[in-house]
């Protein structure tokens, strides 16, 4: 792995992603010696390794994810594949369903219970057993019309991965201790909207079930923390109005049957607001115990800037 390979590489993605100059100091600094962490990781184990990416919302877990994917293919040779946990969204359909059926507040994707866990699980599953000419879709979510891409349009990984790269907002989160710590609401939207606690009880219970289940597998978890739970929501904001401005410049699509695109749902500043609230409860408790047992610990700035990782082994 040559220095000059790694810098065109890192000066791409930045390109690319349209991100300041300076973040090359933070590849440099962050991402490179945890692409090097994991790279030992996979060379101490006989089978691919599967790494979990948490941090709330805006806190550079897509950015973070891709050069590491990039890093690890092109740099260390190793077939990295990744999703987001936002690509394992239920379709529209589906949690408009589930809001009849348990509560109103299953609409709003992101909470424990809104997601395909068993997709997710299956897509693992095919990665780890795929052969050298293998193809493997993997989901994708349209944020900005609320509903999962048609199959056709998943992007395809091929060959066998070697490493795979989980991130979202609650990876690795822990269900509440007990019901009482449940009932007393965190903010407006679940003193309002779920007086009972049935929606939080429901959540908990996914993250005591199959979630669970599902980020127990993981061999190692990395933790982006936010400082505050008032600089998520000033990121979220920000992320929809990035996504306003691609959704505004991007020619209207139909399917191929020839039907009309889907209205846009990209939220205003006060719907992000509302949205966040969904997310609260889990983040909070996530900022306050996730730091002591992540494997890998990475703060973020209020400018967004990356501390160095500090990494724990696994005893």
């Amino acid at each position: 792995m040559s220095a000059p390979e790694v810098t065109t590489t890192i000066q791409t993605l930045i390109k690319q992603e349209s991100l300041p100059d300076s973040y090359a100091d933070t590849v440099k600094k962050t991402i490179l010696p945890l692409a090097q962490h994991i790279h030992s990781l996979r060379q101490a184990r006989s089978e691919p390794i599967i790494i979990g990416i948490h941090g709330a919302q805006g806190t550079g877990k897509s950015t973070l994810t891709l050069f590491l994917r990039e890093l690890l293919s092109t740099h260390y040779r190793i077939p990295t594949a990744n999703f987001s946990l936002d690509d394992l969204y239920l379709t529209r359909a589906e949690r408009e369903q589930l809001a009849r059926e348990v509560h109103p507040l299953f609409i709003t994707r992101g909470v424990p219970g809104t997601h395909d866990i068993a997709l997710g699980q299956q897509v693992i599953e095919q990665l780890k057993a795929a052969g050298p000419e293998s193809e493997i879709p993997i989901p994708a979510f349209d944020k900005s019309r609320d509903d999962r891409c048609l199959q056709e349009q998943w992007p395809v990984f091929r060959g066998r991965a070697q490493v795979i790269l989980v991130e979202g907002w609650c990876i690795g989160a822990v269900p509440a201790a007990s019901e009482e710590e449940l009932m007393t609401p965190v903010n407006e939207l679940e003193q309002a909207e779920d007086p009972e606690g049935l929606w939080r009880r429901y959540v908990n219970q996914c993250l005591k079930g199959e979630y669970c289940g599902f980020f127990d597998q993981l061999d190692s978890l990395i933790m982006l923390r936010a400082p505050s739970m008032e600089c998520v929501l000033q990121w979220r904001t920000l992320q929809e109005h990035k996504l306003r401005e691609r959704s505004v410049s991007a020619p209207e699509q139909g399917n191929k049957s020839g039907e009309s695109a889907q209205p846009s749902r990209i939220m205003s500043d006060e719907e992000v607001v509302r949205f966040i609230m969904h997310y609260e409860r889990i983040t909070r408790a996530s900022l306050a115990e996730m730091p002591a047992r992540a494997d890998c610990l990475i703060n973020v700035g209020e400018d967004h800037s990356f501390s160095e990782p500090l990494i724990r082994q696994r005893q």
